[in-house]
């Protein structure tokens, strides 16, 4: 294919215009946007002016645009979770390749139907599981390919949400409650879950799920606390403060998701008005702040993974366990030590890529303009095929959690 591969975007909020917008935009030799969907008038406006978008192919609805004739080589679907299937399912039967946001659908059923139609219609899709197109995790990956540890036997991941992130986006936001999206194990964590099963390179037999919510409830509010931030007796002290979050100098994520007006007053406003504003004990949540997986492989491996609202950093890190040694991972800070036993100890600083995920979201990029241009692609990309073991392990956590149950993960396979 010479010149641009053409796409459409469902959904030009934070993913759709932030992080894949701005990819199209950084790459005009490689990927060109000609049509978006998007229900906010201004931020459809502003998607189409960033990428010089024809009135005609602005769509306030994407029924309307996939009603069209095909209109590009790819499509990206980065609407909200409950948004996932219906388009998906549309864009296979109009021809398109996909890039769709994770999670692939909120709902087991939902995922199931997309699968059926993927491999009904032999379409492409790539899920954005960005961490597998991450130096540090790529990194990981050779490193238990070439056995430097031996046999694993023990492998501890923790996601440390980041205390400002999680009252952002499963306190006040979009995630914070399962009636309205999925689960946070599904809904954040299924990058973890997804990453484990490629570095390991087995599945998981049986699991089990343990979450707590203590901190974020009503009857936690603390003495002098407001309904809103900004008329709050106690807000200078909060660290979860929307004021401190949201009215400072950055204007990027997650002040980005609040309003498109970034002035003081837009904010302000958006704080008075909106959901981000509300004091996080008073808000309609109800996702765990903190959870276990454990897990059990198919060579016996045993896994831990934890999710936890209280960190100061986003970051993930890392412990493998293995029968000749130990590796320690940092995702934040890009450090990677190799114990072996009986000798030194040796650290690799893994260089991060451009762009957000530590990356990953620029390799998850590079990846879907080489499928749209019928390039070969590297082996770890994450075709919807290799997508399902993620997804299958978070259903079955969230259902071990609520019921305080073992999972045999044969019996849900069986069903997909």
């Amino acid at each position: 294919m010479s010149g641009p591969a053409t796409v459409v975007v469902l959904g030009a909020g934070n993913r759709g215009r932030e992080a894949y917008g701005r990819y199209i935009q950084e790459h005009p030799g490689d990927i060109k946007a000609v049509a978006v969907a998007e229900p906010d008038v201004t931020k459809r406006r502003l998607f189409a002016k960033e990428h010089n978008i024809d009135n005609d192919r602005q769509f306030a609805d994407w029924k309307e645009l996939l009603s069209r004739d095909r209109l590009a080589e790819g499509i990206i679907i980065a609407t909200l979770d409950n948004m996932h299937v219906e388009p998906a399912i549309q864009a296979m039967d109009k021809g398109y390749k996909l890039l769709l946001e994770k999670p692939i659908a909120p709902t087991l059923e939902g995922v199931n139907e997309i699968y059926r139609k993927y491999k009904e219609t032999n379409s492409t899709v790539l899920v954005s599981h960005v961490l597998r197109y991450t130096n540090f995790f790529q990194k990981l990956k050779e490193l238990m390919d070439d056995k430097v540890i031996g046999d694993l036997r023990l492998v501890d991941l923790i996601e440390n949400i980041g205390f400002y992130h999680f009252a952002h986006s499963y306190v006040r936001g979009n995630w914070r409650n399962t009636d309205l999206a999925a689960p946070i194990i599904l809904a954040k964590s299924c990058h973890d879950l997804d990453i484990l099963h490629w570095l390991l390179g087995t599945k998981t037999k049986l699991l089990s799920s343990h979450a707590s919510r203590e901190v974020f409830r009503k009857e936690k509010q603390p003495e002098g606390a407001g309904d809103r931030c900004l008329d709050c007796g106690i807000e200078n002290d909060c660290p979860y403060s929307a004021r401190k979050i949201y009215l400072g100098d950055n204007t990027g994520w997650p002040v980005s998701v609040i309003t498109t007006d970034f002035s003081y007053e837009g904010r302000f406003k958006a704080l008075q008005e909106g959901p981000y504003g509300k004091c996080v004990w008073k808000c309609d949540n109800n996702v765990p702040e903190v959870q276990r997986v454990n897990m059990t492989q198919e060579d016996n491996t045993e896994v831990n993974f934890t999710l936890t609202a209280f960190s100061k950093e986003i970051n993930r890190t890392i412990k493998l366990f293995g029968s000749q040694g130990e590796i320690r991972g940092d995702l934040e800070h890009g450090i990677i030590q190799v114990f072996k036993f009986g000798k030194d100890v040796y650290k690799i600083s893994v260089k991060e890529g451009r762009g957000g995920h530590s990356g990953g979201d620029t390799g998850l990029m590079n990846q879907y303009v080489d499928i749209l241009k019928n390039k070969e692609g590297n082996s770890g990309a994450t075709s919807l095929d290799v997508s399902l073991e993620s997804h299958l392990i978070a259903f079955a956590a969230e259902e071990a959690r609520k019921n305080n149950s073992i999972i045999q993960l044969k019996e849900w396979r069986v069903n997909l």
